[in-house]
Formats: structure tokens, sequence, C-alpha cells
């Protein structure tokens, strides 16, 4: 049986694929001397300018008969219909194509025209309806084959579930009867498992006790050098607070001898300052050390440049040349403060 529904499956498939390899032969070659045939009509009762547009309605009719026929095998070979529509799209694009086919040949009075150009037309709607009249009872044969071979295999899961059940009665018979010689045995067997068991979970209760026995060991162990560890780090951090401290106020004392000491040369810079410029006029030109004292000393008071060359005796040049370098002088100092303060 499984070798004849092999042979039925492999004879549903050659039919299958002679049918659709002849139904798109027929489609290709109705399409082809379809759009040969309609475009010169097309052309003729188109605008000289919209000739070029003439091949599109047989296209578009011809496109129509190609969905209907895919739709419909697909639909066939499901086991479905699609109702009244794809009926009436088939018949419609079926006479289309027919219409423009003879049109020319109607419209010239040539019936033998007319005959020869309705032959690819009524080909292809015939052809379109016998192919799925086919499909419909290829997909009930389809149907069928797997029905009868579904009961079979259910017939044949039957019988082997009957023998399956047969040996499972036979083997629990024979299990019941070695059972029932067994048992003593096996009693036997399981007072000594008992034994062996209880053995065991007495060795195992002794070896949990030393394990958690280590385990606290060890865990007091680690919580010591824990505690210690924590307390050489406080004592390393005090240690390190106490240093900053002492860096720390010694900076500040540091900072505060500086300013003191600053304080101090400026007090003096400015008694000496003040000492210089109260002198007055100089009656007669100073040294040039002393002059540069003064001027110095002007300088840094604010004083004119004249003001400055009176109280030291030398010309109003020399005393502005010293006003320069002095200025210079105090450019490039700030400059390195600036460079030493980044």
């Amino acid at each position: 049986m499984d070798g004849g529904g092999r042979v039925n499956s492999d004879q549903i498939r050659s039919a299958e694929r002679a049918l659709s390899v002849g139904t798109w032969l027929i489609v290709a070659g109705a399409m082809l001397y379809s759009i040969l045939t309609v475009t010169p009509l097309a052309a003729a009762h188109t605008p000289d300018e919209w000739d070029w547009t003439a091949p599109i309605l047989p296209l578009v009719v011809d496109a129509a008969v190609v969905i209907v026929v895919r739709l419909d095998a697909v639909l066939a070979r499901l086991g479905g219909r699609g109702g009244r529509w794809p009926v009436a799209l088939r018949w419609m694009t079926g006479c289309m194509t027919l219409a423009l086919n003879v049109a020319d040949s109607a419209l010239a009075g040539d019936m033998v025209g007319v005959a020869v150009h309705a032959v690819a037309p009524l080909l292809l709607i015939v052809t379109a309806e016998t192919g799925l009249a086919y499909r419909r009872a290829i997909a009930a044969a389809v149907t069928a084959l797997e029905e009868r071979r579904q009961a079979e295999r259910e017939a044949a899961e039957r019988r082997e579930r009957e023998r399956e059940e047969a040996t499972r009665r036979e083997a629990r018979e024979e299990r019941e009867h070695a059972a029932a010689l067994a048992r003593e045995q096996r009693e036997h067997e399981a007072a000594l498992v008992r034994e062996q068991a209880e053995r065991e979970d007495l060795r195992r209760r002794e070896e949990r006790a030393e394990q958690a026995a280590r385990e606290a060991a060890e865990r007091e162990a680690r919580e010591r050098r824990e505690r210690e560890r924590e307390q050489r780090e406080r004592e390393r951090e005090r240690v390190e607070r106490e240093a900053a401290e002492r860096r720390e106020q010694e900076r500040r004392q540091q900072a505060e001898r500086e300013r003191r000491e600053r304080a101090e040369r400026e007090e003096r810079a400015e008694r000496e300052r003040a000492a210089l410029l109260s002198l007055g006029p100089a009656a007669e030109k100073f040294p040039e050390d002393r002059a540069r004292k003064v001027v110095t000393a002007a300088f840094g008071a604010g004083l004119p440049v004249r003001q400055a060359a009176e109280l030291c005796g030398w010309s109003v040049g020399w005393v502005s040349t010293r006003y320069q370098e002095l200025r210079d002088a105090g450019h490039a100092g700030g400059a390195e403060l600036a460079v030493a303060s980044r």
C-alpha cells in the first residue's frame, strides 16, 4: 500500500507539473499573440502622438488573465474557492481578450480572420476553466489519498498498540511473579541498606560538625585579622593626619614669619623712602648711587619725573631714563611672578 501511495503521489505531482507548464505556455502564447494583434487596432484608434501607448491595453488585459490563472491555481491547490468575483474577472478578461483580438477582423467583415484570431482567446478561456477543474480534481484526489494514508497509519498504529499492550501484559505478569519470589531478598537488602544509610548519615553529621567547627575557627581568624588590619589602618590614618596637621602648622608659622619679615622690610623701605624724600630739593648734584636711591624712592611714591630730578639734583632726562628702567624692571618682575604662580 505504501508503494502504491508513492506511485500515486508521483503521478499527481507529474500531472500538476504538466498542467502548470501547459497552462503557462498557453497563457504566454496567447499574451504574445494578443499584443501583436491588438496593438495595431489600438494604434489605429489612438491619436498619432499617443501611438506608443497602444501596447498598454493588451498588456493590462493579459496581466489580469495572468493574475486570475495564478490565484485560481493557488486556491485550487489549497481546496478553496474565491466566490463570484474571481469567476466574473476570469470571464470578463477572457471576453475582453476575445473581443479585442477579433475586433479588427470583425470590423473589416473578415469572418475567416475572426475565426483565426478567436482561437488563442478561446483556448485561453477554456484552458483557464479546464485547468481550474483539473486542479480541484487533483486537490480532491490528494485529499482522498492523504485520508487513506492516515486511515492506514491509524490502523497500523492500532495494531502496534495492541501488540505492545499484549507484550506489556505478559511482561507485567512475569514481573509480578519475579517480584513475589524476590520480595524477601529485597526486604533483607533494604534492611542492610537502611543500616548502611544510618551509618553514612552519622558519618556525614560528624563531618558536618567538624566542618562547621573549622569554618567557625577560620571565620574567627579572618575577623581577628580584619580587626587588626582596621586598627593598623586607623593608626596609619591618625599618624598621617597628625603629620599633615604638623605640616600645616609649620606652613602657617612659616607664612606668618615671611609676612612679618615682608612687613618689616616694607616698613624699613618706607622709612628710608620717607627719609630720602623729606630732604627737599638738592642744593647740588648727588652721587649716582645716592641719586638712584632717591629716584627709586620717588618712583615708589609716584612723584613726577621733574620733582624727582629736583630731589636728586640730576637732569630730567637722566631721571626719566631711571624711571623707564624701574618700569621695565617692574614689568619683568610681574611676569616672573605670574610664571612662578602658574
